[in-house]
């Protein structure tokens, strides 16, 4: 075993996510309004697949226990099924159900000895708090859009050996996609692992994901001698304040690509006893040690390319302790059996951030540096009537209009931000009054926004492209503090929305037929 990496760097934990508990019974949905789209990318696409719950019921579930009553309610362990999940998962409303297609637990949600299981966040989102989620002897599993935060291995109260989400014992394709994991410190606060794999796990893929603020970010084999466990893939997820394991590979083939790495204190991905690891694209900022074999004498290995090492330092070599760098240069070859896009290493930090973790309405990046609305995954057939009527709330869509809002512009004074921009232009200009400067992105889609100090309501924007421009032919506007879209519609102009507190307001240019010029990106209360 490894010496274990301090974690008195570590902030102090995140605000907790103001999401009630709803009450309730499960409820019976359309099969085809579930929430999963796009399909499983990476290692999670092979041996077979990882499909979840397509084809089966959908239902509602709004506690832990509901979770586990959907699980112990099919016709067997194997029937699929999708569950959506919204509200706060916790102790106090996490038992075990028994049944013949289930074997749960109190205070963990229990994936065990089961297949075909997808588990997805709906609505105001899906938050497990101190509630980990167990994977075992389960296989095609699939976990999204949800927050898991804070769950402990000693202190109280404990749960799933203090990881976020843990798999264990001949676990087979799971893919976890557009959640948040995070900790408020290591090991001495009662923390372990974020994502963690042990004990004869394959075919796994974590995607747009967030690991923050934790002693270790996660393993793939719990000893120098566990060495069953692989064909992992990490792409395009935000590691921010972690001590190490970011992740530790023992043994077992691993492709990390487009992720962005910040703040790695200690360590970060310790590839050793055998292991093989492509790293590509990654764009690793603030750091220490980001890539080696640490803590070991047992080496690892790596191929290297297009990464960016932005402020990395790098400790001497040692007898147990080898850094790659300070050049990074491959000590093998690592081939990967899939197809699969990269991005700019340049853009990886932007695009990571306008896509990774829950709440970010499942955007995905297709190469372009440009976040994209996924292919839905093809679904059965609706039934033709629901048990119940629990839909989720829609999306609203705002008609642009020329009547312009009455008040004070707030934008004006405001700071601002987006993405690639054109040479010559600048954020700054769509909040200085003046139509005759403007912000154009570098090609035909793209995003800026308005940002405050403080969160600050507003209730319509007006977006005013520059003269002679009018291009804009598709647009949402998205919270920039939750992700959550707003509003949407075609010609710029002006949208209203139920009033929302926030620090950051995005106006996203999906569609164009130029160059779009925005001149005023205004908000009013």
């Amino acid at each position: 075993m490894g010496r274990r990496s301090p974690s008195t760097r570590l902030q102090a934990a995140l605000a907790a996510l103001a999401v009630a508990a709803a009450t309730g019974v499960i409820l019976t949905i359309p099969e085809a309004s579930a929430a999963v789209a796009a399909g499983a990318t990476g290692y999670a696409s092979q041996n077979g697949g990882t499909t979840g719950g397509a084809g089966g019921q959908t239902v509602r579930a709004t506690t832990g226990t509901q979770i586990h009553a959907a699980l112990c309610g099919r016709a067997s362990s194997s029937t699929p099924i999708t569950i959506q999940v919204e509200g706060t998962i916790n102790h106090a409303n996490t038992a075990k159900v028994s049944g013949t297609s289930c074997n749960t637990a109190a205070g963990v949600i229990e994936l065990k000895q089961i297949s075909n299981v997808t588990l997805v966040g709906v609505g105001a989102g899906a938050v497990f708090d101190q509630v980990g989620i167990h994977i075992r002897e389960s296989s095609n599993i699939i976990i999204q859009n949800v927050t898991v935060k804070n769950v402990k291995k000693s202190g109280s109260p404990t749960s799933n050996g203090g990881d976020a989400i843990g798999m264990e014992s001949d676990v087979r394709n799971v893919w976890v996609d557009h959640s948040t994991l995070e900790a408020s410190g290591g090991e001495s606060e009662g923390f372990d692992g974020l994502f963690d794999m042990k004990d004869n796990t394959q075919y796994v893929t974590l995607s747009y994901s967030v690991l923050r603020n934790s002693g270790r970010g996660g393993l793939v084999g719990s000893s120098e001698t566990e060495l069953s466990n692989g064909f992992i893939t990490y792409h395009h997820n935000l590691y921010e304040n972690i001590d190490s394991r970011a992740p530790l590979l023992r043994g077992g083939t691993a492709h990390m690509y487009d992720n962005h790495y910040r703040q790695l204190n200690e360590s970060g991905i310790n590839s050793r006893a055998g292991a093989h690891a492509k790293v590509e694209n990654n764009y690793f900022e603030d750091s220490k040690d980001v890539l080696g074999t640490f803590y070991t004498d047992a080496a690892g290995y790596w191929q290297v390319a297009g990464n960016v090492f932005d402020n990395v330092t790098w400790s001497p070599k040692g007898t147990d302790y080898n850094p790659a760098g300070p050049n990074p240069t491959s000590n093998a070859t690592v081939s990967v059996p899939y197809a699969y896009t990269l991005d700019s290493t340049s853009c990886v930090p932007d695009v990571v951030a306008r896509t990774a973790g829950a709440g970010k309405g499942l955007l995905v990046s297709d190469g372009s540096c440009t976040p994209q609305s996924p292919s839905p995954t093809p679904t059965a057939t609706a039934s033709p009537t629901p048990t119940a009527t629990a839909s989720p709330t829609p999306t609203p869509t705002a008609t642009a209009t020329t009547a312009p809002p009455s008040g004070t512009n707030l934008s004006i004074g405001a700071g601002s931000d987006g993405s690639s921009k054109a040479d010559g232009t600048s954020y700054g200009n769509v909040r200085d009054g003046n139509l005759s400067t403007y912000w154009s992105p570098a090609g035909t889609t793209g995003s800026v926004s308005v940002k405050w100090g403080s969160p600050t309501t507003i209730s319509s924007v007006r977006v005013r492209e520059a003269a002679g421009a009018g291009t804009v032919t598709d647009w949402r506007l998205l919270n920039g503090d939750t992700g959550a879209v707003l509003a949407t519609g075609g010609a710029a102009g002006t949208a209203t929305f139920p009033a929302t507190a926030l620090s950051k307001v995005t106006f996203e240019i999906t569609g164009a037929t130029g160059t779009p010029r925005v001149a005023e990106f205004e908000t009013y209360a």
